[in-house]
């Protein structure tokens, strides 16, 4: 009979996704897993021997944590913990922290073991965006339907009217009836969005956006700066480039217009992102576009519902931009989401470069 190896204590540890951290009674690191190295984003060899204070600086929550589990001889557990992993990056994590003894009454370790909950959150932040955006589509389609027909009817009417006018002056009156049905059906249209399925092509990203950074130029007033930040080795994607182009264009309008004044910035930036889920899908790669600008931000009251049609933080907006570009990237199986504060708010499209997840 074949020998069966049983696997090692530091085997089980390495194969946790969780992430392990391995403290002597100074509170010094000696052991990492695989994915707490991942998760600090750091060596093991940077990370052994050092304090826990100095490995994860600013963790004082987790510092006194491990010090009671020593002292009190029991678990203790801190949730939606701020994990400063650099100067600037900081990731949500939730904790544990177990005392180990090892034939001596007093502990002799202390074991941390990390769950980041931000990329949870994230994705059901995500499935949130989705759901709002199916459901409103849905709303908008019955809705737009039931006023079509109507419109229609309204139209003949006026125009029928007309034909029947003795004194032709009066026909002014009709053709404001008449272009008043016309611009609702526009609006309409434009609530229900494009039609038939996506004619998907191998494209350059870089060429879609340089032709709505044109478009936008040439139409837009004011000075307001727009700006270029491309990665140049970016793969080529598979979408229906008219889609992606409406779906620009309505992001940087939104984003021209809101910086308004001459000092105002507008920055397209594309780059490649690892490893990143849209809605249950974990891809391997997408390609990230920002939309950045140096406008005054969202509105605080507006930001859970800006993906909400008839949405508008400004009073001659429609409300219908963001929710039609939305709809638009997620016929490419992508997502868009955004952060914002005064002087910078920046409006991120995700989309998958095709990879087996």
């Amino acid at each position: 009979m074949p020998t069966v190896q049983t696997p090692t204590d530091t085997d089980l540890v390495e194969a946790l996704a969780t992430a392990v951290l391995l403290l002597d009674r100074d509170l010094r690191v000696l052991k990492a897993n695989a994915a707490a190295l991942a998760l600090i984003e750091t060596s093991e060899t940077r990370l052994r021997d050092n304090l826990l204070a100095h490995a994860l600086p600013g963790a004082d929550e987790l510092v006194h944590a491990a010090q009671r589990a020593l002292l009190e001889g029991r678990t203790f557990a801190e949730r939606g913990l701020d994990l400063r992993l650099g100067k600037l990056a900081t990731t949500l994590v939730d904790c544990s922290v177990t005392p180990l003894w090892r034939q001596h009454p007093d502990p002799a370790f202390v074991v941390i073991e990390m769950t980041n909950v931000e990329r949870r959150q994230r994705i059901q932040h995500e499935g949130n965006l989705l759901m709002q955006n199916h459901v409103s589509s849905a709303l908008l389609r019955g809705l737009a339907h039931e006023i079509k027909n109507p419109l229609g009817g309204i139209r003949g009417a006026a125009q029928l009217l007309e034909r029947e006018l003795e004194d032709q002056r009066q026909a002014e009156y009709t053709q404001i009836i008449i272009g008043e049905a016309d611009r609702l059906r526009t609006l309409v249209d434009r609530m229900l969005g494009p039609r038939g399925a996506s004619n998907k092509q191998v494209l350059n990203i870089h060429d879609v956006l340089e032709h709505v950074r044109m478009v936008v130029e040439a139409e837009r007033v004011g000075d307001a700066v727009i700006e270029r930040d491309y990665d140049p080795s970016l793969p080529e994607i598979s979408a229906d480039r008219d889609q992606l182009v409406q779906a620009f264009m309505n992001l940087l309008r939104n984003a021209v217009q809101a910086v308004g004044g001459a000092d105002g910035t507008v920055t397209l930036r594309t780059r490649i992102q690892r490893k990143f889920t849209i809605g249950t899908t974990l891809h391997r790669l997408v390609v990230r576009v920002q939309v950045i600008d140096t406008g005054p931000g969202v509105d605080p009251d507006l930001g859970a519902s800006i993906f909400f049609p008839l949405v508008s933080g400004r009073a001659e907006g429609s409300g219908l931009g963001l929710p039609i570009a939305q709809s638009l990237i997620q016929r490419q199986g992508g997502l868009i989401g955004f952060e914002s504060e005064p002087g910078h708010t920046e409006f991120s499209v995700w989309l998958p470069l095709g990879e087996e997840p």
